[in-house]
């Protein structure tokens, strides 16, 4: 099904609103805690349980409007209504902390059985922004499956050796950010096998 046209600044606001807002509720509350129905929360799980309506509401927006949402974005809401609502029903934070691990750990064995297969199912995400020869749909798959995995460690290690804060960080900015740079040096398989530069060399 083919997206309806947004607004990006829209589109942004509602994919990294709800995270962004999280991260400033847990600088604000992060020292504190609140004793609600006879048991104590410390600040994250509160900003916790403030985050999965907003995450589920933000989602829930971005279909209305656009008609369509990915599976990565599916299977994230879902992820964090479990993950989240098992931190704030135990009021243990650990479950809410690997949630990143799981879906890195998800999309990269999905990527991976396509690629036992012989198929590049990154394709069929972002063919339509990115046009790739089938050659390299494979090579980036191939590499995006090995992020996948080696975020979903990282996430492990960080959230277990380190303090909360330091994980909110880390969640925040730092797998953004590698995702981000990951893609910015993939520039020569983009170059290399664009199918519009192949289709000119063949011409």
């Amino acid at each position: 099904m083919t997206a309806k046209p947004i607004n990006p600044y829209i589109r942004s606001a509602l994919e990294y609103g709800p995270v962004i807002a999280f991260f400033a509720a847990y600088l604000w509350l992060k020292d504190r805690s609140f004793v609600i129905g006879g048991t104590e929360y410390d600040g994250f799980i509160v900003v916790t349980a403030g985050f999965i309506p907003l995450m589920v509401l933000a989602t829930g927006v971005l279909w209305a409007l656009t008609g369509t949402l990915s599976r990565m974005q599916v299977v994230t809401v879902i992820l964090i209504v479990v993950f989240g609502g098992l931190s704030v029903w135990l009021n243990d934070d650990r479950f809410f902390k690997m949630k990143p691990t799981l879906i890195y750990l998800i999309f990269g064995g999905m990527l991976g059985i396509g690629l036992l297969r012989g198929k590049s199912y990154l394709r069929y995400v972002m063919e339509g922004a990115v046009p790739l020869a089938e050659q390299g749909w494979m090579i980036l798959t191939r590499r995006v499956t090995a992020l996948f995995f080696g975020l979903a460690v990282l996430n492990e290690v960080i959230w277990r050796t380190m303090s909360t804060e330091t994980w909110v960080y880390f969640k925040t900015f730092g797998l953004t950010a590698a995702v981000f740079i990951f893609f910015m040096t993939q520039s020569r398989v983009f170059t290399e096998y664009a199918l519009d530069k192949r289709d000119g060399q063949d011409g």
